[in-house]
């Protein structure tokens, strides 16, 4: 049994070596699959992280009237808190929401001149809140708008962003449909594609097989040398299309980061060297071997 294994190892690395220009040609197919493969994991990172960072800016403020006190807030925020929908409350005092409105507007004038002539403050004391999944807003303007709440409540602001949250739910649910059916697609054309490489470079010694069994050689025997430049295709393959990545992280990370202030993708990329470069490695050698296997079939008869 090892003597027959080294036989189809050393009959794969010739076959290998020896196929030459189509052995380039295939690794290169390969290599395009294998760095559409890397694409589709890297895209798929970014749009979460793109949905998460627009998830992120979308909340609802709920103002309450000047005559409610700070405690009869702070236990609307619990109950808040203890909604499933619900991911946060932040509590806004009125001395909060003047300072912030200050700093906002420090450079106009008009604005600063105007306040100063206040007697009290004009803000009202406000509740933060961001939701699980921006379809929950709905859900939790629904449950201010009981009538225990409204007569303490003076504005909800969602109704104010309720197109702006439906737009970016509309825009969210796009880019997880549009990554599914791209990763669906690409996918499948990667592998098509080197399947048929693959199965010309097979062809190209059909007489060879056919020699093989006719002299008695097993289906096992002919197919493994197959499998083994599968998998040194694939290896090869996984490599190069790592090292070509190197480079196209760098070019486009500065413009991810730019698109999402959060998601640094050249650190991602570092963190996570050795996982992707396993994940291009595995892709590579388990296209190699199914395409092998499935192109030799014809010639077995099996």
């Amino acid at each position: 049994m090892i003597v027959t294994f080294s036989r189809i190892i050393k009959y794969g690395w010739q076959a290998f070596l020896r196929n030459g220009l189509l052995s380039v040609s295939t690794i290169s197919i390969m290599v395009l699959a294998a760095v559409v493969f890397e694409g589709l994991i890297l895209f798929n990172i970014i749009s979460k992280n793109a949905i998460s960072s627009i998830q992120e800016k979308i909340d609802i403020s709920v103002y309450f009237k000047g005559t409610v006190t700070e405690d009869a807030i702070l236990g609307i925020k619990e109950r808040l808190r203890k909604l499933e929908e619900v991911s946060d409350v932040v509590y806004i005092s009125k001395e909060q929401a003047l300072d912030e409105f200050k700093a906002r507007h420090a450079a106009e004038i008009t604005v600063t001149q105007t306040l100063e002539e206040l007697d009290a403050n004009p803000l009202l004391a406000s509740l933060n809140i961001k939701a699980k999944d921006s379809r929950e807003y709905a859900t939790i303007a629904s449950y201010l708008d009981t009538k225990e709440l409204g007569e303490l409540v003076e504005k909800v602001s969602y109704a104010e962003n309720q197109i702006v949250i439906e737009r970016l739910n509309a825009l969210i649910d796009t880019l997880k449909r549009g990554g599914i059916l791209l990763t669906i697609f690409l996918a499948f054309l990667a592998i098509m594609v080197t399947f048929t490489t693959i199965r010309l470079a097979i062809y190209s010694n059909s007489e060879q097989i056919a020699i093989m069994r006719v002299v008695g050689a097993s289906n096992s025997f002919i197919r493994g040398p197959y499998t083994i430049e599968g998998i040194i295709y694939g290896v090869v393959a996984g490599i190069l299309s790592f090292l070509a990545l190197v480079p196209l992280i760098n070019f486009i990370s500065p413009y991810v980061l730019s698109f999402i202030p959060a998601f640094n993708l050249l650190n991602y990329f570092r963190s996570e060297l050795f996982s992707l470069l396993l994940y291009q490695l595995a892709f590579g050698v388990i296209l190699g071997i199914i395409s092998s296997v499935i192109a030799v079939r014809r010639y077995l008869r099996v």
